[in-house]
């Protein structure tokens, strides 16, 4: 976008008139805690995604991190520079005083649509995604941060489903003492890591147990365990049985695939894979997705 006016503005700590900035095309996506339109720059005339957070909710979750300095959603996000990352341009705050974060537009489907629709474009490509999802987070894990929000949904796939790019930022924390205490409960509970929903402390290895229940659900078009109603409650199941393994429903999968995803999966953090860089060592030499 270059430096303009709405980076000045944001860098001299004023507001942005996003209605006089904006002209909202339409409301692409309406998350638990805010709202995503497609829009256009009238500054610079370009197609952008435009994250608007409801002030209310934001402020309540910031409220758990008082007094820790905790980096804004915009400030992580903008950090990165990776083909695996959604680009964010610039964030800041309206003249309603909302925050906001301004990130390239992503024109195809997220990976929670195409496991909904079991989506047949899926087929050949999984393998890809997988790598390419297990690299956007290991940049996350490497530039100091945990991500705490993985799932499907925060994965946007290309067009034709070739390769995809990790989003959202909201819940994400540095991997600092300060922030891995006990008590912090965020996250979607469906992919949730059995210390998330029990209270214990967490470090990076929740977002690889979430990981582990994406990739699940992207080959087998079923969680590894009961869908829960999304209040938290069936997360507590989480691990307290081993999830049927891979080949009940994608019979073909090739066996790495399947033991790293299950490894990825085992509940106790310290008996679980330590890192992506080990999932994404374990998956490089494959070929194909499917056992040959």
């Amino acid at each position: 976008m270059g430096i303009s006016s709405f980076f000045k503005s944001i860098l001299e700590g004023g507001k942005v008139d996003i209605s006089r900035r904006y002209e909202f095309l339409r409301e692409a996506t309406s998350g638990t805690m805010s709202d995503f339109f497609m829009a256009r720059d009238r500054e610079t005339d370009q197609i952008v995604g435009l994250k608007i957070l409801d002030k209310k909710k934001h402020d309540q979750l910031e409220m758990r991190f008082r007094g820790l300095d905790k980096p804004a959603e915009g400030e992580i996000a903008i950090s990165f520079d990776h083909p695996r990352i959604v680009t964010t341009h610039g964030y800041g705050q309206t003249s309603k005083g909302e925050q906001f974060i301004v990130m390239e537009f992503l024109e195809g489907p997220g990976l929670n649509s195409l496991i909904i629709g079991r989506s047949e474009m899926l087929n050949g490509n999984r393998l890809a995604l997988m790598r390419h999802a297990a690299e956007s987070l290991l940049v996350v894990h490497e530039a100091g941060y945990i991500h705490r929000d993985i799932c499907p949904r925060n994965y946007v796939c290309s067009k034709d489903a070739s390769s995809l790019k990790l989003i959202d930022f909201g819940l994400s924390v540095p991997a600092l003492p300060q922030f891995m205490q006990p008590g912090i409960r965020t996250g979607t509970p469906n992919y949730m890591a059995p210390e998330v929903v029990r209270r214990k402390s967490t470090d990076h290895r929740l977002d690889i147990f979430s990981f582990g229940a994406s990739m699940y659900e992207m080959f087998a078009f079923e969680l590894p365990w009961q869908r829960g109603s999304g209040d938290g409650l069936a997360a507590m199941s989480h691990g307290q049985s081993t999830p049927p393994s891979l080949t009940k429903y994608y019979p073909k999968v090739h066996p790495a695939i399947d033991q790293v995803i299950a490894k990825c999966l085992i509940p106790e953090p310290e008996n679980r894979l330590q890192s992506m860089k080990e999932v994404l060592s374990t998956i490089a030499p494959l070929k194909h997705e499917d056992a040959e």
